[in-house]
Parts: C-alpha cells; structure tokens; sequence
C-alpha cells in the first residue's frame, strides 16, 4: 500500500442551469489574457451536442487518452516515443482553431461614432486573432439548449448505437448540462504524451500542472489528452490548462468556478488512494469493469491501518481528519451516486458526476402523474427521455446498470424525504428498495440538498512547513515574461501575481490572499489597477466595478 492524496470534485448536474457563471469568473480569472482568448478552463456544454472543441470525444479521430493492447499493458492511443518523434514538428491530431472557434469582438466605434442615420448602425464581429471581419460560425457552446440540434446534436458521438432511443424534434427531445474542467487524472495521459516533461502531477495534492519553463510548445499534450482540457497559447508559445485553482486551494479556499457557482452544485474535498494500484485498475481488460476498478484503488480514510500508512507516507494528519469528512469521498464511495467521466479513456479521471435525474420528474408531470411517488419513478426510469444508455456512454463506458442504480437511489431519495416534507411517516420500505438505510438516506438527502459551505468544501490547507517548497514550485513554473505588456499590470494568478508586484504566487497565497478573504476592505489591500473578481467577494462597492452612485440632478 502507498497511500497518497488527491485533490477531487463532484458535479450535481441535476443542479446545473446552465448559467455559465463558472465559466466567466475562471475565465476572467485565468485565462483573459493575450494568446488565450479563445481557452476556457471550465465550460458548460448542453448534451446531447459536439462539446468544445468540436467532437472532442471522438477518439478515433483525436487519438486521445490510453488503449490496452492484448497483452494487458497500456500504450497511448496517439502511439509511443518513436511515433512522438516523426511527427514532433507537425503533429496531425490536434483540433484547429475551427474546431475551437475564432475568438471575436465586435466593432463598437461604429456604434458610438455613427452620425444619425435613417437605420441603426450594426457593430459586425471581428476576429481577435487578424483584427478581419468574420462570420461566427462556432463557440464555445455552439450547442446550448439544443439550438442546433439537428445540424450539431445528432453527431454527438455519444448517440453511436443509439440513435433509434433519441429523439431531436424539440417537443420529444432532452437537455442536460455538462460543465467541464481538467480531470486531474490519476493516470494523466497528457503527462505521459510530453516530450518535455513539462506537465506533472504533483505529489501533495495531485493536481496537473504546466512547468512553462520546461515546456517547448510541442502540443503533444493537447492530442494525448482525451478530455481536451490542454490549450496551446498562440502568444507565448506554451501549454495552459486548468490547475484546480492550487493558489485557493493551497489556503483552504474552493475553486473559483465551486466558489461561485449559482447552483451549489460543486463539492470538493480530499481522496486517499494507492497509488500501486492505479496502474493495475487502469489496464483492466474489459472497460464495464473500469468504473468498479477505480472505485477499488481508493482507501478508506475511516481505516486505522490506511491512516498508520498515510502517516507513514508523510500525509499530514489534518489532511486525513480532512479525508474523512470528505463529500467527495462520501458521494463517491459511501452513497456511490458519483459517476466519472469517460473512464474507457483510463485516465481514471478524478472529477465526478451524479446524473441527471429531472428529466424524469418533469415527464411525470406533463403526463398528470405523481412526479415523486416511488412507483411511478422507478418505472419511469426504464423508459427515460434522456435514455440510460447515453448516460452510460458518458459516465461509465456503456455498463448501464451503475447508473440505474445511481437514478433509482435519487428517485428513492426523493420519494422518501417526499414523506418527511409532508408530515407523513416515512416509509422504510423505500430506501430499503435500492439498499439503503433510512438515516443513510437522510444524510445522502443533506449533502445533495441543503449542506452548507464548509460542508461541500472540506479542502484542508498547505502546511507551513511545505511553504517554502511551493514558493519554489511557483517560482519555478512562471508565466511572466512572455506577456510583459499585459502582466505589467495583471498577472495571470489575478491582480495580485504581475510584475508590479513580484510576491512569489505561494508567498501571496498565505498573506495577501487569506488577508484578502478576511479583510473587511474592498479586496483587503490587492493591488491597484483594473478590477478582477478575483480582488472582490462581495464586501463593499470597488471602484470601477459599478457605475458612480452620486445624484447628479
């Protein structure tokens, strides 16, 4: 046994909106820079649809993620170092911009300088990249609430066998939404793909991080990754992807898109696992078998002999006590509702999902029936609009019988706190149905429904012992000097990291930015310039960020 610690997030998509607000503080917080206009670390996709980029997974086309060849070992699907090395100067599996989207802006002086005329004058787009007028063709969620589905929709390579079971026409079509940031893989592909060595997991927490020193701009990355969470920055000339927001996390705070996410659907808490079984649940031969086999390489924190060997492997005791009250571990292991993402690809992906399960309710309704009577729940089940073979095709590489169980326990869960909700005696019989116990599903109905903030967030923080290590790992790994107009001002960790102000990103961590949450000052003394919402949390009115309240009358 070699226990380590892996920093891990749960979605609710049965919370999810669509509202993107994750989608937009991420981006103003990482990635509004030059070069990467056209990235987005997290965004939310509508299903069915192609996803961004265009297709992503469609793998025998982008030759993301690992294949197990007969004799059981694992090979990159884009192939290995010789592979790597004929086409090091030209790689051919990489998405285009067009498979991205040409970012734009649009012509606003037209706007604000046309004379008076009989018609209204039009601020046409103009591609950020050549400054040309373009037609928008595609974005980032070309696909939000089926506005092409036709056209887009019914090339969702997820539908591959399925095709009779759905149907696109609006009145009989369904809807979900997806969000999506970096899996933070147990077994990274992306890492594996690197001529350069430059992204790495890293050994405290587990997140998947670009050296920008060591990286050479390759783009092997971005085709090993099966997720299509790695991005080429056109400018500096170097791979970006999401880092799990480690200057938070480092100081016990969310992710931005946890933090600020209307529908309270994120958890994020701590993972024990082995990391001598990785390997071996990743290479198991049938792909069903993946989801059970990952489930298997996670240790129970509650276990005296796996805490005697976290401590043993130098895991802070905090960070164990954290493991416990893990919700993530909790949605994953104890209720088991948490599905991950595309486990044929053997990453072992460590951003989890519960699915859906609304759809179902609403159907019920329009029908006249008890939308939340066990019943008629579980029977609706089997004849799902958004059918249980697409869902399995998404989280659990085809095997449709996790999911039903998942969706039989959150109809189970609904039925009987139904009960509960109405005064009535609640029926033991219910959760009995889908093998649980009565306090057990009251307990899974308060995480999923009404926990609190520090109740879906249990991130316990970097020591101060290890403070000086990360100093160095953020100094060693910086992005100035690249984008030095820019970074005069801003730098690409917020307000606080550009060259006006030279604090290592870690040094920041533990002073600036935990005196940042607590201050009761307008972004508790960051420094001056352009607002970031990364400077504000709410307290007080910053300057610049909403119109002058003075009475001009």
């Amino acid at each position: 046994m070699r226990p380590m610690a892996q920093m891990a997030m749960v979605m609710n998509l049965d919370k999810c909106i669509g509202c993107h607000t994750c989608s937009v503080t991420c981006k103003q917080a990482w990635t509004n820079r030059a070069g990467m206009e056209y990235v987005w670390f997290n965004n939310v996709e509508t299903r069915p649809g192609l996803g961004y980029p265009r297709g992503y997974q469609d793998q025998e086309k982008w030759k993301g993620g690992w294949v197990r060849t007969p004799s059981g070992r694992l090979t990159l699907r884009a192939g290995g170092r010789l592979s790597k090395l004929l086409n090091i100067f030209s790689n051919p599996k990489m998405p285009a911009m067009s498979d991205y989207y040409e970012p734009w802006t649009y012509d606003y002086e037209t706007l604000l300088n046309a004379p008076a005329q009989k018609h209204f004058p039009v601020a046409r787009p103009h591609s950020l990249i050549s400054g040309k007028p373009i037609n928008v063709e595609w974005s980032a969620n070309w696909d939000d609430d089926l506005g092409g589905s036709q056209q887009h929709a019914a090339k969702d390579p997820m539908l591959k066998g399925i095709e009779d079971k759905v149907k696109l026409e609006f009145e009989q079509t369904f809807m979900f939404y997806l969000p999506r940031i970096c899996e933070h893989c147990l077994n990274p592909s992306c890492a594996a793909s690197c001529p350069s060595g430059a992204i790495y997991k890293r050994v405290e927490d587990g997140i998947v991080l670009v050296d920008q020193d060591k990286c050479r701009g390759w783009r092997m990355c971005v085709t090993g990754c099966p997720y299509k969470k790695v991005y080429f920055n056109h400018k500096t000339g170097k791979a970006e992807k999401c880092t799990f927001c480690y200057p938070r996390v480092e100081v016990g705070i969310p992710t931005v898109c946890a933090e600020t996410c209307v529908g309270r659907l994120r958890y994020i808490g701590l993972m024990l696992y082995d990391a001598d079984k990785v390997l071996e649940a990743a290479s198991v031969e049938d792909d069903h078998d993946l989801y059970e086999a990952q489930r298997s390489v996670f240790l129970d924190p509650h276990d005296p002999e796996v805490q005697r060997e976290a401590e043993r492997a130098g895991i802070p005791g905090d960070w164990i006590e954290a493991a416990k009250r893990s919700p993530v571990n909790a949605l994953i292991n104890t209720y088991k509702v948490a599905l991950p993402l595309h486990p044929e690809y053997r990453t072992m992906p460590m951003v989890w999902y519960i699915p859906p399960l609304s759809p179902v309710v609403d159907v019920l309704q329009e029908t006249g029936n008890d939308a939340e009577d066990a019943d008629n729940l579980f029977g609706a089940i089997d004849t799902l609009r958004i059918p249980v073979e697409y869902l399995a095709n998404l989280f659990t590489a085809g095997d449709t019988a996790p999911v039903d169980g998942v969706l039989r326990k959150l109809a189970a869960m609904r039925s009987y706190m139904r009960d509960i909700n109405l005064g009535r005696d609640p029926n033991p019989d219910i959760p009995a149905r889908v093998g649980m116990g009565e306090e057990e599903m009251y307990d899974m109905f308060r995480l999923l429904a009404i926990a609190k903030y520090d109740e879906r967030y249990v991130i316990p923080t970097a020591h101060s012992e290890e403070a000086h290590a990360l100093e160095e790992l953020a100094t060693d790994c910086p992005v100035t000097g690249y984008d030095d107009e820019l970074l005069d001002v801003s730098g690409p960790f917020g307000e606080g990291s550009g060259r006006g102000n030279a604090t290592p990103v870690a040094v920041e961590n533990f002073h600036m930015l935990q005196q940042r949450q607590t201050s009761e000052l307008v972004g508790g003394g960051s420094a001056k310039g352009r607002v970031n919402l990364l400077n504000w949390d709410g307290k007080g009115v910053p300057e610049g960020l909403f119109p002058d309240g003075k009475d001009e009358s």
